[in-house]
């Protein structure tokens, strides 16, 4: 049974380190892409540009502490 349970976790850890790596994408990397390349639908650079990559990076960061987290469950 402790094999099936520590996949388990280990498949929650995926999900949500994948999902982590998608909110820093998303946030963060994307618009400082877009700045950079000069697309024309990027934000400009702004305070609140700044605050909404910071909360991005904050969510990225959090699912990824519940992600390492969950992987203590791992029993040996």
């Amino acid at each position: 049974m402790s094999q099936v349970h520590n996949e388990q976790t280990k498949l929650l850890a995926t999900g949500l380190n994948n999902v982590s790596v998608a909110c820093i994408v998303i946030g963060v990397v994307t618009p400082i892409s877009a700045m950079s390349f000069g697309v024309a639908s990027a934000p400009p650079l702004s305070f609140r540009a700044g605050a909404f990559a910071v909360i991005w990076l904050m969510a990225g960061g959090c699912l990824h502490w519940c992600a390492r987290h969950a992987l203590r469950r791992l029993k040996p």
